[in-house]
């Protein structure tokens, strides 16, 4: 054979093994970025019915109060509905912490909130369905110093308990973990607690030990639990985990402690549950803030399986803090969406919209043509611009907000506008009146007009809002949704975000009278 012959021959050979080996090599697995959840979605809860996977999550100060969420795949999800569309009359805010939990077919949400005139208390609510509708239960167990962070589950004797800690950290006390037996039906607390666990001030730990989740795997009793601060700029939580053979302990922390802390991608990670899929598999649901968003964006929910050693101690991400990409559990493909749009063309309002607690605004849904919402005070509100507020929690630090209002629907003395809302007293925004536009910011109550323009000649005006950073705002106005004008100087919303809530994007109308403002659209998009 020649040379020439002999170099045709090598190329085909390795064409073949080539192609062979490409025959052979496995295809690439579908994966998953963090977080599963985008949003401000704290404290999340997880089960598992079948095929399907329910989840809830901290609501705070926000009406409908604690989210439902399913997925079939661990990844995506879909918010379905919420466990109260309106807050439970016993109680006055600090919606916080919900567990869902299934006891013998039927669904259970332990929750915390603040009894009025009174301190926190664990609470549950009761339902046939995962989804709901959720009956009210009461409160179970209400403390001096405050009851929060419940959980069900049954001992090695088949005897149902209720865990919960104490929130003595609020008073610079303790913050022990509590078990007492529960009632058949979950609505009452029988027998006598125990103290199970308490935080340790010299380790990673500080002042607190938190939203405990117990599993029962290979003999023994595994309580994840967090620790330290949980919220804010100056966070430092992380989660660890003790075990024991028996429910009321006596537990050993484990060595590796915290399983999970922050990175350079994820802060304050914590509060969790945990998921057993199809195939045994042990997944950890829970919050973290996202480092470029931090605050701003709120705690999202994020998804890690959870490795079990031969010692039978439990580690998330080799102890490398939350995974930025994980192999997806089921196989799914992440379809994440962090764009926003609603033309108010549905008879009901999308899941998603919230109030602030206490403040339920009139909302009429106009479906003929083109839709319009139209958005009024609640009875007995006060005369003021945030009388009536209606808003979503943004997904990302970069967006632009966009919303128009119909300027025939206000009358004198009357305004609607777009805003970044952290609370009730402290938000920035933009108005419309008959009399001009207005930019204005609110600190701590305080409303200080920061720019005024002229009233515009047009039946249907559009506001921008556009956001860097989560709380860099520039707000704009236009005529024809094609010539934008600058509205003022840029504005810096540092403040804006609440220590346990992200900000979030609103539409509200207030001022003279209980009058409706109407809106044709509102549209959120998500900036790189």
């Amino acid at each position: 054979m020649n040379q020439r012959k002999r170099n045709v021959t090598l190329v085909v050979i390795c064409l073949m093994l080539a192609t062979f080996a490409h025959a052979q090599a496995p295809a690439a697995q579908p994966s998953y970025s963090n977080p599963v959840i985008a949003g401000d979605y704290p404290d999340p809860s997880i089960i598992r019915t079948g095929d399907d996977y329910w989840a809830t999550a901290t609501g705070s100060e926000w009406a409908p109060v604690y989210p439902i969420l399913h997925s079939h795949d661990l990844v995506n999800w879909k918010l379905v509905g919420s466990v109260f569309p309106d807050p439970p009359s016993w109680a006055e805010g600090s919606f916080w912490a919900p567990e869902i939990s299934e006891y013998k077919g039927k669904f259970y949400v332990f929750y915390t909130a603040r009894k009025r005139g009174g301190p926190l208390c664990v609470a549950s609510a009761s339902s046939d369905a995962p989804a709901g509708p959720y009956h009210d239960n009461g409160p179970l167990m209400c403390q001096e110093d405050g009851s929060i962070d419940a959980f069900p589950v049954i001992d090695e004797n088949g005897v149902r308990y209720l865990i919960w800690k104490e929130d003595g950290n609020s008073r610079n006390q303790p913050t022990p973990l509590w078990a007492q037996p529960l009632s058949e039906d979950g609505t009452t607390l029988i027998g006598e607690p125990k103290e199970i666990l308490r935080n340790e001030r010299t380790s990673w730990e500080g002042g607190v030990v938190e939203g405990p989740f117990v599993l029962r795997r290979n003999g023994h009793f595994y309580i994840f639990y967090s620790g330290n601060a949980c919220c804010g700029l100056k966070c430092n939580y992380a989660l660890g985990v003790a075990r024991s053979e028996k429910l009321l302990g006596p537990y050993e922390k484990s060595p590796r402690n915290p399983l999970v802390r922050s990175n350079s991608t994820w802060k304050c990670p914590g509060h969790g549950s945990v998921v057993t899929d199809q195939q045994g598999r042990t997944f950890l649901l829970y919050h973290a803030y996202g480092a470029r968003d931090f605050i701003f964006v709120g705690r999202e929910a994020v998804l890690d399986e959870i490795s079990w050693g031969a010692d039978n101690w439990p580690t998330i991400n080799g102890n490398n803090g939350v995974s930025v990409r994980a192999i997806s559990p089921l196989g799914a493909v992440q379809r994440a969406d962090n764009n926003f749009l609603d033309h108010f063309e549905s008879r009901e309002l999308l899941p998603g919209w919230q109030w602030p607690q206490g403040h339920r605004p009139v909302i009429t849904l106009t479906t003929e043509n083109e839709g319009v919402i139209s958005l009024a005070p609640g009875s007995g509100e006060r005369n003021d611009r945030l009388a009536a507020v209606l808003a979503r929690p943004t997904l990302a630090g970069n967006y632009v907000a966009t919303t128009s209002i119909l300027t025939g629907s206000l009358v004198a003395g009357a305004e609607a506008g777009l805003a970044a809302f952290g609370d009730l007293k402290n938000a920035m925004g933009v108005s419309i009146a008959t009399d001009g536009i207005t930019l204005w910011e609110r600190r701590n109550g305080r409303t200080t007009t920061m720019s005024k323009l002229p009233a515009v000649n047009a039946t249907q005006v559009q506001l921008r809002m556009a956001v860097k950073k989560g709380y860099e705002l520039q707000f704009a106005f236009s005529a024809d949704g094609k010539k934008w004008t600058p509205i003022g100087n840029k504005l810096q919303g540092v403040s804006l975000a609440p220590w346990d809530r992200s900000i979030r994007v609103a539409i509200f109308s207030g001022g003279a009278g209980q009058i409706p403002a109407k809106f044709g659209y509102v549209r959120i998009v998500t900036e790189p």
